[in-house]
C-alpha cells in the first residue's frame, strides 16, 4: 500500500499526458499540463468504489485513514463498507417512519462517516470487507433494488409489523456479511468502539462548510441537497474564505473530504483535470488570435474544453456560484478526498483530489482540480476542527 508524503516545494513535474515518445513510427502528443506538487498531505492506497453509490463512504474512509496517518498511528485499511452497512440500517427505519416519503437512495455525504464514527465506531477491511454476495468488486445493483422493492412493500402494506426490520437487516447481512458486534484484528479483540476509540478518531473533531447565499453567512445550517438524508449541518462562510480554509488545511497537514459536482465537461477523468474554461476569451496561449476570433460560439466552447492547451478559466464569484447551485448546474453528485495542492507550468493553482474510480487514468486514481473548478463546483467540504483558521473560527463561535 502506497504511503505519500509531504513534498511542499518539491520540484517534481507530473505530466498531464503520456510522455512524448516514439511509437509505431510516430511521435505521440507532447505533455499539455506538467503539475509541481507544492503539498501533500500523506494518505493511502486509491480504492474502488466499482458499481456502488458509495463515494461518500469511500472518501470519507479514505479520509480517516490519512486522519490516523496524521496522528503518527500508522497506516490502516478500514472498511469502506461499515458505514454503508450502518446507514442503510438508518435509511430503512427512517423511510419506514416517515411512510415512504424521505430519500431512499444509495447516496450520501461525508457527514454520515463521521456520524458512525461517532454513534459506532469503525472497523479494518479485513473485520468487514461487505463482499458476502459471490463478488470481487462491489456491485449494489441488485442490493439497492432488492431494498427498494423491500421497504415499498412495508410501506405499502400501510401498518408495518414487528418483524420488518429483522427481516431487512437479514438482507443486509446476507450482502455485506454479519454486523461486526467484535472481532479479533492482530490479536486482539476490538468492538468497533473500542477500536475507534484505540486509533484516536472521534467523530465530534470533524465539521463541515460550504458558501451559498441562501442562508446567512457565519451560521450554520442543514444542508439542502438530496443526498443528505441524515441532516448533516454545515458552517456558511463567504468564498473567499471556503477556499482559505482549504488552503490552510492541506499547508498545514489536513486532508479534507470535497463534495460536489463532476458533471461538468470540465471534468476530464480520463485526462485527470477538472477545469473551469472561459470559452468567451480570444486570448488563448499558443492559438492564433486572428483565428481564434473567427470562431463560432460553440467552435469556442469545443476548443476551450480539446484538453489540448492550458486555457484561461472563468474567474468564479460568490454570484457565480449561487447561480450555478440554483440552477442545478452544480449538484451533489460526487465525493472525493482532497490530499494536496499544485501548480502548472503557468503558476496555476490546483488542489489534488484522489477518487475512487480504481487507478485507470493518468494520475493513478488522483486528478488535478483547478481553483474555478472548486469554487464553482465544490458543494461542500469536511475538515478537522483544528485545521479551520482561528478568525473564521472566531466568526463562527467555534
Amino acid at each position: 500500500m502506497k504511503h505519500l508524503v509531504l513534498t511542499m516545494g518539491l520540484a517534481l513535474a507530473v505530466v498531464f499526458s503520456a510522455q512524448a515518445q516514439k511509437k509505431g513510427g510516430k511521435d505521440e502528443k507532447k505533455p499539455v499540463y506538467q503539475f509541481t506538487e507544492i503539498v501533500e498531505v500523506p494518505n493511502t492506497s486509491v480504492k474502488d468504489q466499482n458499481r456502488s453509490g458509495t463515494c461518500w463512504s469511500f472518501s470519507g474512509i479514505s479520509f480517516l485513514e490519512s486522519e490516523i496517518l496524521r496522528m503518527g498511528k500508522g497506516e490502516y485499511d478500514l472498511s469502506d463498507m461499515y458505514p454503508v452497512f450502518k446507514c442503510y440500517i438508518l435509511k430503512g427505519d427512517k423511510y419506514v417512519r416517515m411512510h415512504g416519503r424521505t430519500e431512499l437512495a444509495t447516496g450520501g455525504a461525508s457527514n454520515d462517516v463521521a456520524d458512525v464514527l461517532k454513534n459506532y465506531g469503525i472497523v479494518p477491511e479485513e473485520a468487514f470487507p461487505g463482499l458476502s454476495y459471490g463478488v470481487d468488486a462491489h456491485d449494489h445493483s441488485e442490493l439497492d433494488a432488492v431494498l427498494t422493492g423491500f421497504l415499498s412493500g412495508v410501506v405499502k402494506g400501510g401498518k408495518p409489523t414487528t418483524a420488518w426490520r429483522a427481516a431487512y437487516k437479514s438482507i443486509l447481512e446476507t450482502y455485506l456479511g454479519q454486523d461486526p458486534e467484535t472481532f479479533t484484528y492482530n490479536g486482539k479483540t476490538y468492538t468497533p468502539r473500542s477500536f475507534a476509540d484505540e486509533l484516536g478518531l472521534d467523530g465530534n473533531d470533524y465539521i463541515k462548510f460550504t458558501s451559498f447565499t441562501h442562508h446567512p453567512f457565519y451560521t450554520q445550517y442543514e444542508m439542502d441537497v438530496p443526498d443528505n438524508w441524515n441532516g448533516g449541518m454545515v458552517y456558511n462562510v463567504p468564498i473567499d474564505e471556503f477556499q482559505r480554509i482549504v488552503e490552510e488545511a492541506v499547508k498545514n497537514g489536513y486532508s479534507l473530504v470535497w463534495g460536489g459536482d463532476v458533471s461538468d465537461p470540465g471534468f476530464s477523468w480520463r485526462n485527470g483535470v477538472a477545469i473551469m474554461p472561459d470559452a468567451e476569451t480570444t486570448d488563448l496561449t499558443g492559438t492564433d488570435r486572428d483565428k481564434w476570433e473567427t470562431l463560432s460560439q460553440n467552435e469556442k466552447r469545443k476548443n476551450a474544453y480539446s484538453f489540448e492547451r492550458i486555457v484561461p478559466e472563468k474567474q468564479i464569484s460568490q454570484e457565480d456560484r449561487q447561480k450555478n447551485y440554483d440552477s442545478w448546474a452544480a449538484t451533489d453528485d460526487h465525493g472525493m478526498h482532497l490530499v494536496g495542492m499544485a501548480k502548472d507550468q503557468n503558476g496555476n493553482i490546483y488542489f489534488k483530489i484522489k477518487n475512487s474510480w480504481n487507478v485507470d487514468n493518468p494520475y493513478k486514481g488522483y486528478l488535478y482540480m483547478s481553483v474555478p473548478f472548486f469554487r464553482s463546483n465544490t458543494l461542500d467540504i469536511m475538515v478537522h476542527k483544528d485545521a479551520v483558521p482561528a478568525d473564521i473560527k472566531a466568526k463562527l463561535g467555534i
